[in-house]
């Protein structure tokens, strides 16, 4: 098995972890699920391959209600009654829309990161369906972000179509994919002239499938394994009950994963009788890791601006400049989010580990997490850690706080956390679609200058952020280890 970068980094429900957690993440990759996560299929493909009409044939829709504006990630859930919202960035309540209609509604100052569409649809009982923007828009950052999304999902449904070949990008990024437990679905659509995209054309080549079958093979040995299904006439039904077959096989996979109750979720956790200066080891250890995350953030924002400045000068110009920062940072904030979670599992691991004489078992971790997560607000200088970041056309950076505000942020949502801390959220305001879509403001040197300003706030409002989250960390778990060491007993 090829795991992806984040697989060593456990769950996030408080299942068992090895100490240490795994080593640390310096890129995103296909990330491990959770008993929690609700099972879904991420749909992806390059543009004209029929994604959004195999999609509705999927759930017997019409393909106009699964019509979202370009770059925002649509995701449909069961419901008993129809709705859709759009959830976008530097709003903390979304934007309601009636699904009837093929449009996504009123005007916004920028576009969504996703759209929500509940459906009562049986399929959709089984599993979420997410569509994606098309994998050639997507760049560097999109696919970082798929395949987070992908490893949480657990399966992908690629569509392409039968006369389309697969380029260097959606070969890397199935190769990724490829040796992780993620189950990947192809589907194929005609590709002959103006029928490519249209699920309901008459024929599609075998021959055609084969060759694109074999030419993934041979980049991509590892998904040998993977399903073909030709959608032809619009039938998606083999597709579909291949689908259900794996998520009955998913969903008790993931049941089976979550115990009843965590070992050492409840009694009295004896301190070893002599800890040694842990407290010591707490301070030096939760500066180094704001010191190492800082560090790879600032190297990630260097290269990110290297990817903005050749997209303005030789890509989509000033006005896909707000597209493709908003989806940098977007990318950006995963990573940071992985980087401290991780930097806080592996601390509390070695520091407790050491106050109580071994390695934590799973209640006896998420018990320390809820009581550090409980005293830590009061120990947090500044702004409250549930903080959204805002890069307005200015350059500056503003805020905005609350948990509503950070989920409008997702392109695609998980369960509700149970790390110690918030994840890390950075986006694009409204106002910098308006100023760099504007014609008026089509000057390149004047784009590169503000994406270098732009990217510099963010680097020092992030710096400043994690060394803020790590002190909070530090006082806060110093304060409930010396709670226990003074009493000898862990009793949170």
């Amino acid at each position: 098995m090829k795991p992806g970068p984040l697989h060593h980094l456990g769950t996030t429900d408080g299942t068992a972890r090895p100490s240490g957690a795994g080593p640390f993440p310096e890129r995103l990759g296909v990330s491990a699920t959770s008993p929690r996560e609700p099972l879904a299929v991420i749909a992806a493909g390059p543009a004209g391959a029929g994604r959004t009409e195999v999609l509705a044939a999927l759930l017997e829709l019409d393909a106009g209600m699964l019509t979202t504006l370009a770059g925002s990630w649509l995701v449909v859930r069961h419901a008993l009654q129809p709705s859709r919202a759009a959830f976008v960035p530097g709003y903390r309540q979304p934007h309601s829309y009636r699904v009837d209609l093929p449009t996504v509604g009123p005007a916004l100052a920028r576009p969504p990161r996703r759209v929500e569409l509940n459906l009562p649809e049986p399929l959709l009982k089984h599993f979420a369906l997410v569509d994606t923007p098309d994998t050639a828009t997507m760049g560097p950052a999109g696919g970082q972000i798929l395949l987070d999304a992908v490893g949480r999902a657990g399966a992908l449904l690629f569509v392409i179509a039968a006369d389309q070949s697969f380029s260097s990008a959606e070969l890397n990024l199935l190769a990724e994919i490829a040796g992780t437990p993620v189950r990947v679905f192809f589907a194929v659509t005609p590709g002959t002239g103006e029928s490519a995209g249209h699920p309901d054309s008459p024929t599609i080549d075998p021959a055609a499938v084969d060759a694109c079958r074999a030419a993934l093979l041979a980049a991509v040995p590892g998904l040998a394994d993977a399903r073909w299904f030709p959608i032809i006439n619009g039938d998606a039904a083999d597709l579909k009950r291949a689908m259900v077959a794996w998520a009955a096989d998913e969903g008790l996979c993931r049941a089976s994963g979550e115990p009843p109750e965590l070992p050492g979720t409840h009694g009295r956790v004896p301190v070893v009788a002599d800890p040694g200066a842990w407290s010591e080891q707490l301070d030096r250890q939760s500066r180094a890791a704001a010191q190492r995350i800082r560090q790879c953030l600032a190297l990630e924002l260097a290269r990110v601006h290297l990817r903005v400045v050749q997209d303005v000068l030789f890509g989509g110009g000033c006005a896909g400049l707000p597209q493709l920062v908003d989806r940098e940072v977007e990318a950006l904030s995963l990573l940071a989010t992985a980087q401290c979670d991780h930097a806080v599992r592996v601390l509390v691991d070695d520091i407790a580990g050491r106050l109580f004489g071994g390695p934590l078992a799973a209640g006896v971790r998420q018990r320390i997490y809820q009581a550090v997560a409980w005293s830590m607000p009061e120990h947090s200088p500044g702004p409250e850690l549930e903080r959204v970041l805002l890069i307005t056309s200015t350059a500056g950076v503003a805020g905005l706080s609350g948990a509503a505000a950070i989920d409008a942020l997702s392109t695609y949502p998980g369960p509700a956390r149970n790390e110690v801390l918030p994840p890390v959220a950075v986006a694009l305001s409204g106002g910098c679609w308006q100023h760099w879509r504007t014609p008026a403001n089509n000057d390149p040197d004047a784009a590169r200058a503000w994406a270098q300003r732009a990217l510099r706030e963010i680097e020092l409002e992030l710096s400043r952020e994690v060394a803020r989250r790590f002190e909070a960390i530090r006082i806060s778990l110093g304060t409930v280890l010396s709670d226990a060491a003074e009493h000898g007993i862990l009793l949170a």
